[in-house]
């Protein structure tokens, strides 16, 4: 038995069991309540389990979790809607923007690493945060997160509209084409097992990784004159046009400053999924070594593909060019508009293939992750027991189906413009995010007061980290001041009124507090008291399950230990 679990664990119901738990290994005390896991039960946390035994498969392998947490959801806001966040900020707004919304990102994750690593458990932070926070919350979360990454999917769906009329005009071929092939692949993808589902992401975000790296290079080779024209560009569109745009015009600091805080529901939108893996770990084959892998490759995902590439894009395209922000087709890529302007020919072409496997990816991911909350909402009786039905090969069939509905809403762009729809489910799912991190912070909050109330030692945990707990309260404050002036630009204009653009960034804001509140009153749930929080039910399962990292054997052994 590991430092994790004890043979000595009993099903013990109702109140918590300080003392219960004789020291582990070091000395470790585990307290709180252990519930079996027979038949319908009700574990402290207002929820009913309503199966005997996990019906997910581990299929996934630790490179699985590793390439899904690097490049598993970079998709259209790094690629294209960045080029926005670049009009609207300048390259020192968008710089600043992205690496404002990255380090609020990074210490989230923290925390969500830390719990993941210890609890790989079905609904991951979706079950954590009912667990360890309040019932409520829980609820809250499992219902947005259900309802955002189906949505997310049809953002995707409807970009990969949008980057096919880069070589075909909607006016010659529909785009409900195109909208229906990527749908029938990421469904069909949906629908095999998570080994097939993992394997193929690892190729999808290998694609990704190798292709924001590849522009990352070029953009260094462009800004230094290795370009057809041979112009040497440096800092100059940091002079010419400037560093930060003046937002529509606003003169003064004041619209400088405007237009920095415009790259913020952007950046949100571009960062959103960071958060699967938390999730995913319940398909793991070994999350206490894959989880604080992924975890040390989220570092480099922030620092390179976002902090670093969004410098780049800075020097390389300057924030006045027209075609920034327009989304009407790939050519309105800043990455695009940077390689046509050092005179390079055919490469745009092959970025936008890129991009395309990009969009079907993360719509593939978007997919995956609303099914699976679906499976998790079925796991604890919010819905009905037919979600939980999985075919042979452990993939929840039903929820898949049932999940898929929602990204037919991407056939909307068909009759209102592909680059207008997708404004719409940037703002709306970027806030949804927003609002879902929000419920991580919360849910790390609650298990790290257990922890100390309860006799935990950190330092026994797969992960930890010393800045976990301060950021996730530094978080978890600025993600509220973000979602609040996240739809400012509407009020600038109260006679012309944009209830578009007013309804898609504050619904999400208005919509879970709704859910939490309403399932408070309901079922009269109360914050848990730390004392009470659950702490160990599942462990010995978890650890029955965990098989030691085979030694790394030969060239490709060690490759793959390293990086994997």
């Amino acid at each position: 038995m590991s430092k994790f679990a004890s043979d000595q664990e009993k099903d013990l119901h109702g109140g918590t069991q300080a003392g219960v738990y004789p020291a582990y290994g070091n000395g470790n005390g585990y307290a709180g309540r252990q519930s079996s896991t027979e038949g319908t039960h009700d574990p402290g946390d207002g929820y009913k389990v309503v199966d005997k035994a996990d019906g997910l498969h581990r299929g996934l392998k630790p490179r699985h979790v590793s390439l899904i947490a690097i490049g598993g959801v970079i998709g259209t806001g790094l690629f294209i809607g960045s080029g926005t966040a670049l009009a609207n900020g300048g390259p020192l707004g968008l710089w600043l923007g992205f690496s404002f919304v990255g380090i609020l990102v990074f210490f989230m994750m923290l925390g969500l690493g830390e719990m993941a690593a210890y609890l790989p458990i079905t609904g991951g932070q979706l079950t954590y945060a009912g667990r360890f926070f309040d019932p409520a919350l829980g609820f809250a979360m499992v219902w947005s997160t259900t309802i955002h990454w189906a949505l997310t999917c049809a953002s995707e769906l409807s970009a990969v509209a949008v980057l096919v009329n880069y070589w075909l005009e909607p006016s010659r071929v529909n785009n409900a084409v195109w909208i229906t092939i990527g749908y029938v692949v990421v469904v069909c993808l949906n629908l095999t097992t998570s080994g097939v589902y993992g394997e193929t992401e690892f190729i999808f975000s290998s694609i990704k990784v190798l292709t924001i790296i590849g522009l990352i290079i070029l953009g260094i080779a462009i800004d230094c004159g290795a370009g057809p024209t041979g112009h040497y560009l440096g800092f100059h569109y940091w002079k010419d046009p400037g560093a930060l745009a003046q937002y529509e015009g606003i003169p003064g600091s004041k619209g400088r400053f405007l237009g920095f805080w415009a790259v913020m529901t952007q950046a949100a939108f571009s960062y959103g999924g960071v958060e699967f893996f938390g999730i995913t770990a319940a398909e793991s084959a070994n999350p206490r070594f894959s989880i604080p892998r992924a975890m040390k490759q989220i570092y480099f995902r922030i620092g390179v593909f976002y902090i670093l590439g969004t410098f780049i894009l800075g020097l390389i395209v300057p924030f006045d060019n027209d075609r920034l922000g327009t989304a009407s087709n790939a050519a309105a890529s800043p990455w695009v508009i940077a390689i046509q302007l050092s005179g390079i020919k055919a490469l745009p072409h092959i970025i936008n293939a890129c991009l395309i496997t990009s969009a079907w990816s993360a719509g593939n991911a978007d997919l995956y992750i609303s099914s699976r909350s679906l499976y998790n909402m079925a796991h604890k009786g919010l819905v009905p027991r037919v979600f939980l039905k999985t075919h042979r090969w452990g993939t929840p069939w039903v929820a898949v189906l049932t999940m898929a509905l929602i990204p037919l809403l991407a056939y909307m762009t068909v009759s209102n413009g592909a680059a207008k729809v997708f404004g719409w489910f940037v703002n709306l799912v970027a806030v949804m995010g927003l609002v879902e991190w929000m419920g991580i912070c919360l849910a790390y909050i609650g298990f790290r007061r257990a922890m100390k109330a309860q006799g935990f030692d950190r330092k026994a945990l797969p992960y930890h980290h010393p800045l976990a707990y301060i950021g996730a309260w530094f978080a978890l404050i600025s993600f509220a001041v973000i979602i609040l002036f996240s739809g400012w630009t509407v009020f600038r204009d109260t006679k012309n009124f944009d209830r578009a653009t007013f309804i898609t960034n504050y619904l999400p804001a208005v919509f879970f507090p709704l859910l939490y509140f309403g399932y408070k009153i309901y079922r009269r749930t109360k914050i848990i008291h730390p004392q009470d929080v659950d702490l160990v039910s599942g462990l010995a399962e978890i650890e029955a399950t965990m098989e030691e990292r085979p030694p790394a054997r030969g060239v490709k052994g060690r490759l793959q230990a390293a990086f994997f």
